[in-house]
């Protein structure tokens, strides 16, 4: 199914619209996909069931984010944290992925989604990477939304693994240390091939980055909400672009040297509340 043909409210569309002509919407949002386990115990449920529950939230922050524009998605779907969890929720989890990736594979490829992975993923049940692989190689020639699926990821395990390769390029005289700089340390990292993020959210409330795109998140902008993943849709992903779209990123900079003259242009928020009225 082509997700441009998706019938929607009147609200939602004028929302996508809005974003849509947005001069400031991310290039790259990430997520981390807090509150599955909260949502399932508030309603008396197994954890299971929260997780469960938290593939719709997937499958509708992805199809959003596609069609407002953005154009990287990553989402932090299993930490190498995760896999100190009790092993029957550990072989849920992988069976959920495997499920998704099957489910869902057409339908990301029909909407020029193209997948991708960090993490350490050779620790991955070899059928879930084998499935995991086949996604990565049909959707490869893909231009639209990028999905990038953290698993068995940890920032730190990367940072540690890029300074390892870093030394022993060293040592082999392929790179000097005078050669070293931020963004020679970035193209050794596994997300090298993605901007860093604009904006990180994460779901539950939660204030803290849990050895997530540490190094990536330098500048991003971070959005917290007391929602549970499980509840998190795409109205609530387009509320948290539009909280976004009214930050000044100054880099370093101060409000002057930005400019006055942009604050003379209507604001994406202006815009959305013309185009509901």
């Amino acid at each position: 199914m082509s997700w441009s043909d998706e019938l929607v409210s009147s609200d939602i569309e004028h929302m996508r619209q809005v974003l849509r002509g947005s001069q400031r919407l991310p290039r790259h949002v990430a997520a981390i996909m807090d509150g599955n386990g909260r949502w399932a115990e508030l309603r008396s449920m197994p954890r299971f069931e929260g997780h469960r529950a938290g593939m719709e939230s997937v499958r509708s922050v992805v199809k959003a984010c596609s069609q407002v524009g953005v154009q990287y998605l990553t989402l932090y779907a299993f930490s190498i944290e995760n896999w100190k969890r009790p092993a029957p929720e550990v072989r849920f989890l992988m069976s959920l992925l495997e499920s998704y990736l099957k489910k869902e594979l057409d339908e990301l490829h029909e909407n020029n989604v193209r997948i991708r992975t960090i993490g350490k993923t050779n620790a991955l049940p070899r059928v879930v990477e084998k499935v995991l692989q086949k996604a990565i190689e049909r959707t490869s020639g893909n231009d639209g939304l990028t999905l990038t699926l953290a698993l068995s990821y940890g920032a730190r395990w990367d940072i540690q693994r890029a300074m390892q390769v870093i030394a022993l390029d060293v040592r082999r005289g392929k790179l000097s240390p005078e050669d070293l700089t931020e963004s020679t340390i970035s193209e050794y990292l596994q997300t090298s091939y993605m901007p860093d993020p604009d904006l990180i959210i994460r779901t539950s409330g939660e204030i803290r980055l849990s050895n997530f795109l540490l190094w990536e998140a330098a500048y991003a902008e971070l959005f917290v909400t007391e929602t549970l993943w499980p509840d998190f849709r795409d109205v609530d992903l387009y509320n948290a672009l539009l909280d976004f779209t009214q930050r000044e990123r100054r880099f370093g900079k101060t409000s002057a040297q930005l400019g006055a003259a942009a604050k003379t242009k209507p604001s994406t928020m202006e815009r959305l509340r013309n185009a509901l009225k």
